[in-house]
C-alpha cells in the first residue's frame, strides 16, 4: 500500500468523518452492538481438526506466496496470479486470469450465492505487487519466507500478501464447507497498486461486469494495534487523505564542476527546497479529528489529555505546535503534509547540469483544493527559474464509506467475540488505498485486516525485516471467514 506515516494512536470511538465536505457518518447504536456481539461465530460450527487443516494451509501457502518476487517495478505479478490460480483450480473454484500487459495480470474468482435471489456481491480485494527491498539490511533474504523466533519474514508480510493469503484461504474454506451464501463472494487480486494502479484501472475499464455491481469491498488498511499482549483497538479505514505529488525542476547554466556557478540548477533547487521545507502548512482541524482527540484523551497522560480535550486552544500554543510536528502519528491529522522523497541532477560528479529536479509526496486533507495548494507552493518557491507541477494529470477527490452498513456491523460483531472490550473505530488514514477507485462505482469499501500487529511489526511495512507472527498467519483467515459469513452467510 502506498502510504507514509501510518496512524498508530488509539481511540474509544470516532463518530464522524469529514470527507471533501462536512459529512457526518452515524455509528451503530451501542445497544445494537451488544445484541450483535452475541451472534455465534460461523467458525464455531466447524470441527477443530478441520480448522487446524486450514491453519496449516495458511502457513504453507503464506510461505510459498512470500517466496514469489513481485517487486514493483517491474512487478511480474503473473507469477502470483498463476500461484493463486493453481490453488483455485484444484479446489474447483471458478476463476479467470487476465494478463493485461506482458508479465502483469489480474486474477478474478467467484463463489456464487446459493439462494434464489442473491444480494449484491462482496469483493475481497488484494494487490500482488510489493515495494523494493535491500537484502543487505534484512536479517534474512526478503523473499525467503523464513521463520525466525516465531515470525515469518518476507516482503509483503504486512503489505499485503498476508491479507491476500487470508482472502484466498477464505475462498477455499467457503468452497470446502459448502457455505450457504446469500450474495456472491468475489476474490480479486490485482497488479501495480504500489505504483500506477494499472491493474485496478484495467479491471474497471475492461471487466466491470465481473465486479457484479458489488455492494461491499474489503481491502488492505485498518490497524489492530497490539500493545503489551492486548489489542487496544480495531481500526477500520473508512476514508483516506489524497496524494498530490509534485515535481520540482530548477533550470540554470550548465558547466564544468571545477568552476562553480552560483545560480546553477542544483543550487537553485536546493534553495527552493529549503523554502518549501521551512514552510509550515496551516493547521486544519476537521470535526472528525477533534472528536478523535477528545475521545482518546482518557488514555493519555494528564498534560496531553488536557491538550486533546481542548485541541483548538492547544493549537494556539507554539510549544504544542512543535510537539505536533515531531509526532508523526498526530501531524498528518492536522495539516496537509509535504515529504521530500526524490532528487536528481547530473549523472557525473564533474558536470553541472542544466536542470535539477525533486519530487514531493504531498498528502491533502479531505476537502482541500489541489490547485490552491499548488499556487501556494509556487509562491513559497518564488523563483522564475524553478517550476512546480503536479506529477499526475488526474486528482482523485477524497471519498469515504459510511459506518452504518451491514459489513461494518459484521466487523463489529466478530471483533467483539475475538477481542472482548476492544473498541472498533473508523479511521481517516494518512495514505492512499485503491478503495478510492472503487467507491465511485457505488461500492462501500473498507480497509480491514484480520491480523493484529505491534507497532514494531507494523512499522516494517515498506521497511526492513517485514514480518508477521506465525500465530497471526494461522488465526487471521478464520477471523476474515467469520466476518464474511456474518455478512453473506445464510
Amino acid at each position: 500500500m502506498s502510504r507514509t506515516g501510518v496512524q498508530r494512536i488509539c481511540a474509544s470511538r470516532i463518530a464522524q468523518l469529514l470527507v471533501h465536505a462536512v459529512v457526518w457518518i452515524p455509528l451503530a447504536a451501542t445497544a445494537g452492538e451488544s445484541k450483535a456481539s452475541a451472534v455465534p461465530l460461523a467458525s464455531a460450527r466447524l470441527p477443530a481438526d478441520r480448522l487446524a487443516v486450514y491453519s496449516d494451509l495458511s502457513l504453507q501457502w503464506m510461505q510459498e506466496y512470500l517466496r514469489i518476487d513481485t517487486t514493483n517495478p517491474p512487478g511480474n505479478e503473473l507469477r502470483s496470479a498463476t500461484f493463486f490460480r493453481k490453488i483455485l483450480d484444484r479446489e474447483g473454484i471458478e476463476n479467470r486470469l487476465f494478463e493485461y500487459q506482458p508479465g502483469r495480470a489480474n486474477l478474478w474468482a467467484r463463489l456464487p450465492h446459493t439462494n434464489r435471489e442473491g444480494k449484491r456481491p462482496i469483493i475481497l480485494l488484494n494487490h500482488m505487487d510489493v515495494v523494493t527491498s535491500d537484502p543487505f539490511h534484512w536479517k534474512v533474504p526478503p523473499f525467503s519466507g523464513q521463520v525466525v523466533d516465531g515470525a515469518m519474514y518476507g516482503r509483503g508480510a504486512q503489505d499485503m500478501k498476508n491479507e491476500g493469503l487470508a482472502q484466498l484461504v477464505v475462498m477455499v474454506m467457503m468452497k470446502r464447507e459448502q457455505a450457504a451464501l446469500d450474495r456472491d463472494l468475489i476474490f480479486l487480486a490485482v497488479s501495480d497498486e504500489e505504483a500506477a494502479g494499472t491493474g485496478t484501472d484495467w479491471m474497471i475499464a475492461n471487466q466491470r461486469d465481473l465486479l457484479g455491481n458489488a455492494e461491499f469491498l474489503i481491502n488492505e488498511g485498518g490497524e489492530n494495534l497490539l500493545e503489551n499482549g492486548k489489542v487496544r483497538y480495531i481500526g477500520v479505514d473508512v476514508g483516506e487523505k489524497t496524494p498530490f505529488w509534485l515535481h520540482i525542476v530548477a533550470h540554470g547554466r550548465p558547466g564544468h564542476g571545477s568552476r562553480p556557478i552560483a545560480e546553477s540548477a542544483p543550487n537553485q533547487l536546493v534553495r527552493a527546497l529549503n523554502r518549501i521545507l521551512a514552510y509550515r502548512t496551516p493547521h486544519k482541524l476537521l470535526p472528525v479529528v477533534e472528536e478523535f482527540l477528545q475521545d482518546m484523551a482518557p488514555y493519555e497522560p494528564p498534560e496531553q489529555a488536557n491538550q486533546f480535550r481542548n485541541i483548538r486552544q492547544a493549537l494556539q500554543d507554539k510549544n504544542f505546535q512543535e510537539k505536533v510536528i515531531q509526532d508523526e502519528s498526530l501531524n498528518f491529522l492536522l495539516r496537509n503534509t509535504i515529504s521530500l522523497t526524490m532528487l536528481g541532477g547530473s549523472e557525473q560528479t564533474n558536470v553541472i547540469p542544466p536542470e535539477a529536479w525533486a519530487n514531493l509526496d504531498v498528502r491533502l486533507l479531505p476537502g482541500e483544493d489541489p490547485q490552491q495548494f499548488l499556487e501556494t507552493i509556487r509562491r513559497v518557491v518564488n523563483d522564475p527559474d524553478v517550476t512546480v507541477e503536479p506529477q499526475q494529470a488526474e486528482f482523485r477527490v477524497a471519498n469515504y464509506s459510511p459506518t452504518n452498513t451491514p459489513l461494518y456491523d459484521a466487523i463489529r460483531q466478530v471483533s467483539a467475540q475475538y477481542f472482548p472490550g476492544t473498541p472498533v473505530v473508523p479511521r481517516l488514514t494518512s495514505g492512499y488505498t485503491e478503495n478510492q477507485r472503487y467507491r465511485p462505482l457505488g461500492i462501500n469499501a473498507y480497509g480491514f485486516s484480520p491480523y493484529t500487529a505491534s507497532d514494531a511489526e507494523g512499522s516494517t511495512e515498506h521497511g526492513n525485516d517485514e514480518r508477521i507472527r506465525v500465530e497471526e498467519v494461522r488465526r487471521g483467515p478464520k477471523i476474515l471467514y467469520d466476518v464474511v459469513m456474518a455478512l453473506a452467510g445464510r
